[in-house]
This record gives structure tokens, sequence and C-alpha cells, in this order.
């Protein structure tokens, strides 16, 4: 029957699904998302978003969430929960594990469902799905370009071209790094020698396609960066962001504390001990590793097309010093697509496929291990290689002290003095009278008063009467201290 073909994608699916909305509030928010779900924030307060290029990715992100937060009744920033803001990326990765299925086709059905089960199950793909940033949708969008032109040099539609192209400006505006992933994957087709394509229709134009497909991408890029046409220098905006990324990622960029050694990312996908904790990926990486010697010997010219934009992308981000976690999203597609193509030609051979499934149940165990552990029991764990730079548990207990300061003190403001604040803006949305300082004022004197240490002498000779004095917790190795007056 044809739904029974379909079955094991659909198990697999909602498995995906469950991992990436299990208990979403678990996790203490990220300064980055912080910062993305307040921006979030007041588009839904206000109804306008104008993009800033300044270290901020495009709009996609703002404008995906909106739907789910009004679905959940949630209008205003002082509404969102964390469970909303990360529903979004969940979804879109729960779609990603589809879209690799579909993509994989031409390996056969059970390597397909393979690589749709060693995605769904991926450590870093769970993760950056629970997390309120912009690389789980730029995947995916990447992966419905490649889908959707599949289907329009198969079936010569030109609506299968708008849709790649759309989905291509959506790329744009969800992040700038976007035209790395699209001309890389054009290079690797070109590598491929287009051989794996089956014969176009012969009714189709295919010239008149791509124009129209750039197009589609223009314009639903353009959409999004003017705000829907309120804010057409958005526009402009976009392509400064270029500049930005300049000064971010060239050659003469200055240090940001974010330089990792060019290893970094093999690493994660390795083995190695951190505080006592073993993380690894060794047996996924392996069987990734023999796709790769597949797509070397066989003449394949789909695996070779794979292979090529893997390698690519890793070496590509490699290269750069400026490295973060969250990249290695980018990476686990074309890694189960490989490790999935080993299984298929181990299953070739004689006996081959109880190996090939003895092998499935191995990687899939070991990834689950791992993804249990990173996603759910160790989150927010500064030894976990995913948790980066992460907000510790403390954040979570400022609200009830500030909530607490405000019902003393309902007229007085609650202050908070420091260099580096987030993610308090999020914990202490809604809240009246919340002011943010990065230098303390002539009076410092309120309800409640956070500050930094290299802060503190300043703002304690200028607070009037006597205060009691805590510390919390930011991040590893940045804590603050809480002023509290005393009656």
């Amino acid at each position: 029957m044809p739904l029974l073909r379909w079955l094991p994608l659909a198990l697999i699916t909602l498995a995906a699904l469950w991992l990436r909305t299990h208990d979403l509030a678990r996790r203490p928010m990220h300064a980055d998302e912080a910062n993305q779900a307040v921006k979030l924030g007041e588009l839904l307060d206000h109804g306008h978003y104008a993009f800033d290029p300044r270290d901020h990715h495009g709009p996609t992100l703002y404008y995906a969430a909106v739907p789910v937060a009004w679905i959940r009744g949630e209008r205003t920033l002082a509404q969102l929960s964390e469970t909303t803001v990360r529903l979004v990326p969940a979804l879109f990765g729960t779609l990603a594990v589809v879209l690799l299925a579909l993509l994989a086709a031409p390996l056969g059905r059970w390597p397909a469902f393979a690589a749709a089960g060693l995605l769904a199950l991926s450590p870093p793909a769970v993760y950056y799905s629970r997390y309120f940033i912009q690389e789980t949708l730029l995947a995916t969008f990447m992966l419905t370009v490649v889908v959707c032109a599949q289907t329009w040099w198969r079936t010569g539609l030109t609506r299968w071209a708008i849709a790649a192209g759309v989905c291509a400006g959506l790329m744009q505006a969800t992040k700038a790094s976007a035209p790395l992933f699209l001309i890389t994957a054009l290079i690797a087709l070109g590598f491929s020698r287009w051989g794996y394509l089956s014969r176009p229709p012969a009714t189709r134009r295919p010239r008149r396609d791509v124009v129209v497909g750039l197009l589609a991408a223009l314009g639903s890029a353009a959409v999004l960066y003017s705000s829907f046409g309120t804010h057409i220098s958005g526009i402009r905006d976009a392509l400064g962001a270029y500049t930005h990324a300049l000064t971010r990622f060239g050659a003469a960029a200055a240090p940001t504390g974010h330089e990792k050694a060019w290893w970094y990312y093999l690493r994660m996908f390795g083995w190695y001990r951190e505080g006592g904790l073993v993380w690894h990926q060794v047996a996924f990486s392996a069987l990734a590793l023999a796709g790769l010697g597949v797509a070397v010997f066989r003449a394949d010219r789909f695996l070779r097309g794979v292979a090529f934009y893997t390698v690519a992308i890793i070496a590509a981000f490699s290269f750069f010093a400026y490295k973060t976690p969250w990249h290695t999203v980018h990476f686990v597609p074309g890694l189960a697509l490989l490790a999935a193509a080993a299984l298929a030609e181990m299953g070739r051979l004689r006996t081959g496929r109880l190996a090939a499934a003895a092998f499935t149940l191995i990687v899939a165990a070991t990834l689950f291990q791992q993804t249990w552990r990173t996603s759910f029991l160790r989150a927010s764990d500064q030894r976990n290689p995913y948790a980066y730079v992460h907000s510790s548990a403390d954040v979570m207990k400022y609200r009830a002290l500030a909530e607490a300061a405000a019902a003393r003190s309902p007229d007085a403001p609650i202050r908070v003095i420091s260099e580096e604040y987030w993610p308090l803006p999020w914990y202490l949305r809604g809240m009246p009278q919340v002011g943010y300082w990065t230098s303390p004022p002539d009076d410092c004197t309120g309800a409640l008063i956070i500050t930094s240490p290299t802060l503190a002498d300043v703002v304690r000779a200028r607070l009037r009467g006597s205060h009691r004095e805590s510390i919390l917790g930011l991040r590893p190795g940045v804590f603050n201290l809480v002023f509290t007056p005393e009656p």
C-alpha cells in the first residue's frame, strides 16, 4: 500500500518533531536568542520592523515567528514565551528531515529514510532546532531550493523554478552568508556534470525559467528587507550587511574572541573529553567518510556533487578564523547523505543488508545518546560544545528579584548598569520602569540595581542609603552584583 511505503518517514518525522519540541523552555535563553526574541517582540508591539545591518541578520526569523505567536495567543513582547519563539526553528528543523529524504531519493528508498533518520537524530541539528537563531531556517531553505530546483528540472514546470527562486530569496533574507551555499551548490552541480539529472521535458524553456526564478528570488528578499514596502531603505541596508561581514571575516578583521583553530569543526564531529564528559560523533563521521569514499570511487555523479558540496562548505567555514558551533548545522545534511550512501553500498554486498542494519542501529544509538545529553541533560552546561558562551541558570532568578523589588517600591526604577547585560532584557520584559545603562548615571538609586563588577565601585558610591549586596551569574566567567535597598 502507498501509505505503508511512507510510514517509516512519517515515524522518523514524528521522532524529529518530538526531539525538537519537547520541553522547549528547559534551557535558559542565550544572549543571542534573547536579542532576537526582543526584536520579535518589538515587531509584535509596533507592527513594524526595520532591518539593521550592523551585527544583525535578516528579518525572516521574526516574520516567521509572528503567526506562531498569534496562534499561541501571544501578541506582545510581554506575552512571548521561550516555547513560542523556539517553536519556529523546531518546525523548520523538522521540515528539513522530510526535505532531506526527498533529496536523497536517487540513493534508493531505504537509504533516503536512513539519511532523514540521521538528520533527525543529529546532536547539532536537534540542539540548534531548539535555538531561536537563523541557522536552522537558513539550512532548511537551502534544502528547499535544491528540492524545488530538482523538481523543476524533472517536470519542466515554471512554478517550481519560481518556488526555488522564492526560497533562495528567503535564504538571503535570513542571513548574508546565503550566497556561499547557493554558489557552492551550483559549482557542485557543475562538478557532477549534471549527469544524475533526468532528461528535461522537450517543452521546457530553461532560460526563461531561470530568469523568472532569479526575479522571484530578488522579489522575495526585497519584500522582507523592505518590511513589506514600509521600509524601502532596508533593501540598501541589506547590501551594506556585506561591508560589516568583511570587517568580521576579512583578513584584516579585528579579533572578536570567536577565533578558533582550523580543525575546530572537525573536532566537533570526532571524539574528545571535556570536563569529565565525552562528546563524540565518531560512528556517524566514520560512516560519512566511507560514503565519501563511495562517491570518489563509484561513477555516481549525484554522490560526487554531494561530496563536493559538503567538503567545500566544511572547508570554507574552517578557513575563516571566526567560528561558532551553530555553523555545524550546515554540515549535517551532506554528511547524512554520504553516510546513507555508505549504507546503500554496504547493502549491495552479500549478507550486507544485515551489516547495514547493524551499522544503522549503532550510529542511531550513539547519535541519540549524544543528542539527549546535549539538548536535555546538559543543555546549558559550559562543557557542552553546542552551549556556546551560554547563559547560566542564574538568569532565571533575575525576574523574581525584580518583581519583588517592584512590589516593595512600585515608583522606583529598576536599574541595569553594565557593559554586558543580555539576556536580561528578555527576562525583565514587560516590567515597568526598567532601564539600561552602559555607564553609571549620577544617581544610581532604585528599587533594584544590577551592575557589573567593573562598575560596582562607582555605582556603590552613587547609591543613597544602605543596600544588601549579592552575586548572580550571567554566563561562564561573567557575573553581576545586585544591590537591594534595605528597609
